[in-house]
């Protein structure tokens, strides 16, 4: 009830554990892929479905599998550990899914979404310009066994019909943001002095309404926007190389940062939800 999957999707359940969610699916959509990394649930998977002729079992990472060409959807109970790793693979593709609902926890949804409901940040600073985010549901600790000790909720990202950003500039974007949120300075004034004049970036924080103290979190999305319409509009060639490659050494960066540190969940909580 609190999703758009209609009877003609096909949606993807992302490490589909016991199945609960891909047997819900499969009375309300066209075909359920249903992935699962572990193969000896994949097998009982295989079992349990036996006959079901709109579920297809994929054993396997999901991380490591291609995308469906056709367009789909995703609606799943993911594992915790694998958040950030399972949300970069569904954004930053050219086959990424029309709607995503994924239950994970509150803390890490507020990140990814930004104001309102949060600061900003880099992540969701450079996905919102083609993706909404919201919180669609929130859970009770009570609608899972064993009981979680941290709150859960049903994420929402939904892909923009008409991107915010258009494709010419997609790439100057992410470049853009990137720098700027990978500086060590404390604020965006030294951090983007190689980038704005002195001069450009005063006038710039009067039509933001924001101190020259201010840093990259404390920008609405909105505000971010503005300001990179400033960069691309005010600044000149040989500064704009400046940020070039800037999002591709992030992401590498980030890649060996996300080996090392997993969005935290309890261990004792094996995440299947009651429905």
């Amino acid at each position: 009830e609190k999703s758009s999957i209609a009877p003609s999707d096909l949606v993807i359940d992302i490490g589909s554990g016991k199945g609960i969610i891909a047997d819900i699916l499969s009375t309300r959509c066209k075909k359920v892929i249903a992935v699962e990394a572990d193969p000896e649930l994949a097998d009982r998977l295989k079992q349990k479905f036996k006959g079901i002729l709109n579920i297809q079992i994929q054993t396997g990472d999901f991380l490591a599998l291609n995308l469906p060409s056709e367009p789909y959807k995703v609606f799943s109970n993911i594992p915790f550990n694998r958040t950030a790793d399972i949300i970069r693979k569904l954004v930053n593709t050219l086959q990424s899914p029309s709607d995503t609902y994924l239950i994970v926890q509150k803390e890490s949804a507020l990140k990814f979404i930004g104001t309102p409901l949060s600061k900003e940040t880099l992540f969701s600073v450079m996905i919102k310009p083609w993706f909404e985010l919201s919180i669609e549901y929130n859970f009770q600790r009570s609608d899972f066994e064993p009981r979680p000790n941290i709150d859960i909720v049903l994420l929402r990202i939904r892909k923009r019909e008409t991107p915010i950003i258009q494709e010419n500039q997609t790439t100057h974007y992410k470049d853009f943001v990137s720098y700027a949120f990978n500086r060590s300075n404390p604020n965006l004034k030294k951090g983007l002095k190689d980038v704005f004049t002195s001069n450009q970036f005063s006038r710039i924080i009067q039509s933001l309404h924001v101190s020259d103290s201010v840093t990259p979190t404390q920008l609405s999305f909105e505000q971010w926007l503005d300001l990179f319409q400033s960069f691309q509009t005010f600044v000149d060639s040989q500064k704009k190389r400046v940020v070039i490659g800037s999002a591709s050494k992030l992401s590498k960066e980030q890649s060996q940062l996300d080996k090392v540190h997993r969005t935290r969940v309890s261990k004792n909580w094996k995440k299947e939800a009651i429905f």
